[in-house]
């Protein structure tokens, strides 16, 4: 009697911590719904307009608004080096809200940080609202993250798209350029001087999610921008054969961006 009333008395200890951890588990699976409804109106499409063209409109991205409002952070290889002035090709961010509809706003490239693969535009018009960027408490591996953007490009619609996962690691790399003439003194003393850590995110990312934020799962602050996805074999097996692993650049990259902005 005194065996089964021990057991008994471990398996109620048991049971009571893991009744008691019940709510928590349903408010952590409910916030990120109130996450997204949050985040979106944030999300924007980066692409290049010229009405000469069929389609007019191409997409090269994924962006996010942040600063006051005119700014959105996305990566430097979304954004083209040259725009086609004869064909009045113009760069282009467009805002798609359940409320106001599809806003289209004219952007300039007002900052670009190519070691790491960053960029900010400048919008036209009325400020959007802005991300938060995370400035409080370290990135841990394990820890779980989301991430908001437009996979695929249009294929699948101009409607954000959220994806989880997890840091699975923190690991130092280096951002090759695309060819040996892109190599810059500032390039060459990062890599002589060794690399910059990135985070591995268990998650599969797509193409025209580069540029998108990745964020925490409690208050959807921005903890990194999506930069690239590890292709398994040719790069048109990304589509096919997914290797479900993404990379995004630390968000301390694009606050220094910001700070040298203003």
């Amino acid at each position: 009697m005194l065996l089964l009333g021990s057991i008994s008395s471990r398996w109620s200890a048991h049971l009571f911590v893991l009744f008691a951890l019940l709510p928590f588990a349903r408010v952590a699976t409910a916030a990120l719904p109130d996450l997204i409804e949050q985040i979106k109106p944030s999300i924007v499409v980066i692409g290049t307009y010229s009405r000469t063209r069929n389609p007019a409109f191409v997409m090269r991205g994924t962006g996010f608004v942040v600063g006051n409002g005119t700014l959105v952070a996305t990566n430097a290889h979304v954004v083209p080096e040259v725009l086609d002035a004869a064909s009045g090709e113009t760069l282009l961010v467009q805002a798609v809200s359940g409320t106001t509809g599809t806003q289209r706003r004219l952007a300039k490239t007002a900052a670009k940080d190519k070691s790491h693969d960053l960029a900010l535009l400048r919008i036209e018009g009325t400020p959007l609202p802005a991300m938060t960027l995370h400035s409080v408490g370290p990135v841990r591996e394990g820890q779980s993250v989301a991430f908001t953007g437009f996979p695929i490009g249009g294929v699948l619609g101009l409607s954000p798209v959220t994806h989880r996962g997890i840091i699975s690691a923190i690991t130092p790399i280096a951002l090759p350029s695309a060819t040996a003439n892109q190599l810059n003194e500032q390039v060459i003393k990062r890599l002589k001087s060794g690399t910059f850590e990135v985070y591995q995110l268990d998650g599969t990312a797509y193409p025209g999610n580069s540029g998108g934020p990745l964020f925490e799962m409690e208050r959807g602050e921005v903890i990194g921008i999506i930069n690239m996805v590890f292709v398994k074999g040719t790069k048109e097996s990304v589509l096919s054969q997914p290797s479900g692993i993404s990379f995004a650049v630390p968000v301390q990259y694009l606050q220094e961006l910001l700070r040298n902005l203003q």
